[in-house]
């Protein structure tokens, strides 16, 4: 899939801001936000901030937080940033609104791949799109003769090559943080050898060869990185990076800027984007949407007011400004350095991530079930059966599977 067809197919606050300059309207609805922390929310939240009377939380922790929140009545924020995954929650809760009669009224703008419809209705507005990518410390590889990865053979090989010269005790990052994080690595490595996750009915479908080889990949990986990966997520591999203890990890695209920031980084310059490592079929990464959506349970006034400084958030204005820091879906972006590992990725057929109902309790699962391999506590077919039978008892709750 090319670039070009994908683009055109711990909290922080952020205090509202009392200028208006940069927006296009004087916003005097109090509105509030809660998305993911990374760079490209700061940007998105820091321009709606411009039209007042708004503050954004940014909280790596929000897809824990946002059915509740959305779930009050009146919901606790108007606003909230949604992915593939995270979106469906709210649709299966009802908590979100529909927003067509605004994409009507304001939308006119918008490019058709924005409109992220379910059930022939626009329940969200994309506004980039992000995978995990290779990153790798191009001067350490150079130095020691290792060309750029292309498969986990490669990435291990580097990693043993490192060590034993004496660069880095852990030249491996990784979000092998337990629960969603170290849930969406295998996700990244069981569809990258090729593997689906449910038969009929949606029944589990993950022990077998492929989920095994995902498993032993894990696992090699943890070899070399840092004993504490269990509690590893996006910003802890992103200031090992930063900080330039480790070598090479497969990280967001959305924290690619991340690394060239003289603020924090000592790696300027240093860091190449490349295409996921590749599993036995495509690369081991999933395609994500990121983007917005109005709770429920909140006035027609501030669902107005609330989409329009949510455009405002994603204009072109912002987007030339923050050009490098995402893969943004608008016309004002061009792809630079920082978007090509994303780019390689799905040229390479990685797949999107399978969002649904059932692959939400299976990705809980996964979360829940994984680091018992990992530390040595069962063996590969233990852990997935165990894992397949935790999936059945939820979905059998849900309603998924028949009892």
């Amino acid at each position: 899939m090319k670039l070009k067809t994908i683009l055109m197919a711990g909290a922080m606050s952020i205090a509202a801001s009392g200028a208006w300059a940069a927006c296009s309207f004087e916003n005097d609805v109090p509105l509030k936000s809660l998305s993911a922390g990374f760079e490209a929310w700061k940007a998105v939240t820091d321009a709606m901030a411009e039209c007042g009377n708004f503050s954004a939380s940014l909280d790596q922790e929000f897809r824990e937080k946002q059915p509740e929140a959305f779930a009050a009545d009146p919901a606790l924020y108007q606003i909230g940033g949604v992915s593939n995954a995270t979106l469906v929650p709210l649709l299966n809760a009802g908590t979100i609104r529909p927003l067509d009669d605004l994409v009507e009224k304001y939308g006119q703008d918008l490019l058709p791949n924005q409109l992220i419809k379910v059930d022939g209705k626009t329940m969200a507005i994309a506004m980039m799109v992000n995978a995990q990518h290779l990153m790798y410390r191009d001067d350490v590889l150079a130095e020691l003769g290792i060309e750029e990865p292309k498969s986990y053979a490669d990435v291990l090989a580097a990693a043993a090559k490192i060590k034993e010269a004496g660069v880095m005790d852990y030249p491996i990052g990784g979000t092998f943080k337990t629960g969603w994080n170290l849930g969406q690595e295998f996700v990244n490595m069981y569809l990258g050898e090729g593997g689906a996750f449910f038969g009929d009915g949606n029944m589990p479908a993950i022990n077998n060869e492929q989920g095994v080889a995902a498993l032993e990949t894990l696992k090699a990986m943890t070899e070399y990185m840092d004993p504490e990966y269990l509690v590893s997520d996006s910003t802890y591999v992103q200031q090992q990076f930063q900080q330039g203890k480790i070598a090479m990890a497969n990280l967001w695209a959305s924290r690619a800027a991340a690394m060239n920031d003289e603020a924090e980084s000592q790696v300027v310059g240093k860091v190449t984007m490349a295409a996921a490592p590749m599993g036995s079929a495509v690369p081991a990464t999933t395609v994500w949407w990121d983007g917005i959506v109005l709770a429920s349970n909140i006035s027609d006034e501030e669902a107005d007011a609330a989409f329009r400084v949510a455009l405002e958030g994603m204009d072109t204005d912002m987007v030339s400004a923050n050009n490098d820091v995402a893969v943004w879906l608008s016309p004002a972006y061009s792809a630079g350095a920082l978007a090509a590992g994303a780019a390689a990725s799905a040229e390479g057929g990685a797949k999107a991530y399978p969002a649904s109902g059932p692959m939400g309790i299976m990705h809980t699962s996964l979360g829940n079930g994984l680091a018992d391999y990992l530390t040595g506590a069962k063996d590969a077919q233990t852990t997935l059966a165990d894992i397949e039978a935790d999936y059945i008892t939820a979905a059998k709750e849900a309603g998924l599977i028949s009892n």
